[in-house]
């Protein structure tokens, strides 16, 4: 899964795809809405594959949460981010037993499955070609 060109704009609700990107701005697609549209570079942009969520022994990378959920839902998509805070909070549990309780905030779990299912949406939660060659290689050694 490589998510190297999603992006979350502060201040912009939902994730974009980077097309293209110049000196002073880059321009990016909403990925609900399909529109392009061109952003300053003084605007804070994350990009979702250098995002991780904090638990008690350290950081966990997002491309490895968005893995494991794709993994236990056999590619489908996740609970929806509108369950209530004790459903996100069982769900993710599940999904990362050793999350920071105290640092994980109700939004970033809202945040996270609303990514999580809008990137299945379009799909661009399968796994490249060069990562499930790894995998089967993987799978072929433990045999």
């Amino acid at each position: 899964m490589n998510l190297d060109k999603i992006i979350a704009i502060a201040g912009k609700p939902g994730l974009y795809k980077l097309l293209l990107q110049a000196r002073n701005s880059f321009v990016a697609q909403n990925l609900e809405t399909g529109k392009k549209t061109t952003i300053p570079a003084t605007y804070n942009v994350n990009v979702l594959s250098n995002i991780a969520i904090y638990t008690t022994t350290g950081e966990t990378q997002l491309t490895d949460i968005y893995d494991t959920i794709f993994q236990k839902e056999n590619g489908g998509e996740a609970i929806s981010h509108k369950a209530g805070e004790k459903e996100l909070r069982t769900y993710f549990e599940e999904i990362l037993p050793d999350y920071d309780i105290e640092r994980v905030y109700h939004s970033d779990l809202k945040k996270l499955f609303q990514w999580y299912n809008l990137l299945q949406k379009n799909d661009l939660l399968q796994l490249s070609e060069e990562e499930e060659t790894v995998e089967q290689n993987a799978a072929s050694e433990e045999e």
